[in-house]
């Protein structure tokens, strides 16, 4: 009981905030996923049966296949912004404007650090932990228990009992769906009760597996990871990209989570070059091998179950290296 009060008194806190507000704006964080996404779109149509005016904020340049499809499908039917452009559809009055960001807490991570200086009011919800990055001035509705901030966001739905259209139910399901990777992991009970609610309301499953399905080619370059998987102090897997092929960060994700499908091992690292002077690491759990605190070291974040880490002007090897090294630390 004390858990429905405590998310009923947090759902008070979210409605009340945009009550006060003229103009909501909402923001997740880079290299959007179909959580993060997902959990946009649920509160824009959360918004929208409260009447106010809202607008998701987008700054990628490129896409996952999912997100692509969905920002096609809903192309001229919700209001997308650049955080660049977010000045012209401020409300005059400052107190006026409310940020809600979604499936993230590090000021680090989100589309733009610009839009949290220009907006005062803000409100986070994720499912993710706190960190020293963590923002700050705002009204934390933060839950690591949750599968996914699109979880969050149907409960907050259920809540107000609004009535949710199929193919919105569809799009919170398949951000669940990812972040579980197909229920898998940091599943509860609650997230299966939420995914029978989106269902009630409509969600196919149908539509799910098509929005989740992978590019052919793509899958191929991730299989090139697979061949050069090791294993450290038995139960973590670890594998590294060529520094002469270039990965998504969603990629490196994936093969991390494919790791763990593995016998004995509680959790994964993947290394591989994101960018032209940039490497990024993915690590998964299943929640007996702590992550985080290796992550948190080498400058990253995340939770129990997932997060990653980001590197520039340095090479593969040496991310390798002190990987390794803390790694073995925190196996002695």
């Amino acid at each position: 009981m004390s858990i429905i009060r405590e998310k009923k008194s947090e759902g008070r806190k979210i409605s009340f905030a945009i009550r006060k507000a003229k103009k909501v704006f909402l923001m997740a964080h880079k290299n959007l996923d179909l959580d993060a996404l997902g959990s946009c779109i649920g509160m824009y149509m959360f918004l929208k049966n409260r009447r106010k005016k809202g607008y998701i904020i987008i700054d990628d340049k490129n896409h996952e296949p999912g997100v692509e499809k969905v920002l096609k499908e809903l192309d001229g039917c919700i209001n997308i912004i650049r955080s660049e452009n977010v000045e012209e559809y401020l409300h005059p009055k400052k107190s006026k404007n409310l940020l809600i960001i979604l499936d993230t807490n590090k000021k680090d991570l989100v589309q733009s650090k610009d839009v949290l200086k220009k907006i005062e009011h803000k409100i986070v919800i994720d499912h993710h932990a706190l960190g020293k990055t963590t923002i700050k001035d705002s009204i934390m509705i933060d839950d690591p228990k949750a599968s996914s901030a699109c979880e969050m966001v149907a409960n907050l739905m259920e809540q107000y009992d609004i009535d949710l259209e199929p193919y919105y139910s569809t799009i919170l399901l398949s951000g669940i769906v990812l972040d579980t990777n197909n229920y898998t992991l940091n599943t509860s009970v609650d997230t299966f009760y939420t995914s029978y609610y989106l269902a009630s309301m409509g969600a196919s499953a149908k539509k799910v597996q098509y929005l989740l399905k992978q590019d052919l080619e793509e899958y191929t370059e991730r299989q090139k990871l697979m061949s050069a998987i090791e294993t450290i102090e038995e139960k973590v897997a670890f594998t590294k990209a060529s520094p002469y092929t270039q990965y998504r960060r969603e990629d490196l994700a994936k093969v991390a989570d494919t790791l763990l499908f593995f016998n004995n091992i509680e959790a994964s690292f993947v290394i591989g070059k994101i960018g032209k002077d940039e490497i990024g690491l993915s690590a998964r759990s299943l929640g007996n091998y702590n992550i985080m605190k290796i992550l948190e070291k080498l400058g990253g974040g995340g939770d129990t179950y997932n997060g990653a880490a980001h590197f520039e002007n340095t090479t593969i090897s040496k991310v390798e290296q002190e990987l390794k090294r803390l790694i073995k630390e925190e196996g002695e």
